[in-house]
């Protein structure tokens, strides 16, 4: 039998649960057990996440990314607050106002940069713009940054410090949206301390979905005193899930014998073998370099429509200003494989 060619580059939320994960859930299914975060999964989660992050966490799981995202944010930031991000975030972008609505009304200032990752003197002029003491203005009370970034390029630890430090200093808590953390981890070869706490991030959202789970995410608190009230806010958002069980058991089967960076290491393996054929296509531009599992390329419109009437499916993105063409988004994963990034390398070539 030929081998079925996998041609969906749309997204890495497009592909299915890995196995580890499902195993886990049939196992967490055997029986009943405790409900509202009181079984034996949940307390496992925050043990092995402390030994991960080599320090005391508090781990909350929660079912998406928004939810993560905009529940640490409301826990580091009043109604009156600016909250400073990038401005091709995803809480600015993707999120339908999540973040204003869970923080009562926050504002979401943003910075702009040339590749998703936000420069500390651009932090520092919007600080200025801020201070503290204009009531006309919010309070700039949080940072968020996003590891790896929407143009899939990634922060160094000692540019993260840099950032964490001058918001530090104009006492501002730190927020990291870790959607794709584990690819950023993988591409930098640091640890996961090294990446989050050691370099001055206060509150993590980790993403597990775009990365092999079936519908998982957790809010790490590095500072517990910042955690102290995230039970209730957690609850009256409605993502408290009485059987949380199934959402810690996703995130352990990730975390446990590395999974998570294992299944990362791949999506960067197919990453690069992608980005390297399309740099030898005539007809493409990659925008950024490809440092995690994301790749924004510009080609030829008969060659965008080649491969999707070969079946091919990705995203139209939109293009940034001074480029001339058309953007497309091309998303690996843990479920990519050699041949299917062949394959449309290979098609591209038709054209």
């Amino acid at each position: 039998m030929v081998e079925q060619i996998r041609k969906n580059f749309s997204s890495d939320n497009v592909v299915p649960a890995c196995p580890a994960v499902m195993s886990a859930l049939v196992a967490a299914n055997a029986d009943a057990a405790p409900a509202y975060g009181a079984d034996a999964w949940t307390a496992r989660l925050g043990n092995v996440a402390s030994d991960i992050f080599e320090r005391p966490v508090k781990v909350f799981p929660v079912a998406t990314g928004t939810a993560a995202n905009a529940l640490a944010l409301a826990a580091i930031a009043p109604p009156y607050a600016a909250i400073l991000c990038d401005d091709s975030a995803h809480i600015v972008q993707s999120e339908c106002g999540a973040p204003d609505f869970f923080t009562g009304g926050a504002r979401l200032v943003t910075i702009p940069s040339e590749d998703g990752r936000m420069a500390p003197d651009a932090l520092s002029y919007m600080l200025d713009r801020l201070p503290a003491d204009d009531v006309h203005n919010p309070l700039p009370t949080a940072l968020s940054l996003t590891q790896a970034t929407e143009w899939g390029t990634v922060y160094t630890p000692a540019r993260i410090a840099d950032l964490t430090t001058r918001a530090r200093s104009r006492s501002l808590a730190v927020h990291m949206d870790g959607a794709r953390l584990a690819n950023a981890i993988a591409h930098l070869g640091c640890t996961p301390a090294e990446a989050t706490w050691k370099a001055g991030i206060d509150v993590l959202s980790l993403g597990m979905t775009k990365n092999g789970a079936m519908a998982a995410e957790a809010v790490v608190f590095f500072n517990p005193a910042q955690a102290e009230q995230f039970a209730r806010r957690r609850k009256r958002a409605g993502h408290d899930w009485s059987k949380q069980r199934f959402l810690s058991a996703q995130v352990l089967a990730c975390l446990e014998d590395d999974l998570w960076l294992n299944n990362a290491r791949h999506a960067n393996a197919m990453a690069q073998r992608l980005a390297g054929g399309l740099f030898r296509h005539p007809g493409a531009r990659l925008l950024y370099e490809t440092q995690a599992n994301e790749i924004f390329v510009v080609l030829p419109d008969r060659a965008i429509a080649h491969l999707r009437a070969a079946g091919f499916a990705f995203h139209d993105w939109h293009t940034p200003h001074g480029v001339d063409g058309t953007v497309i988004r091309l998303v690996t994963s843990y479920y990519t494989r050699i041949a299917d990034v062949d394959a449309l390398l290979e098609t591209l070539s038709e054209v």
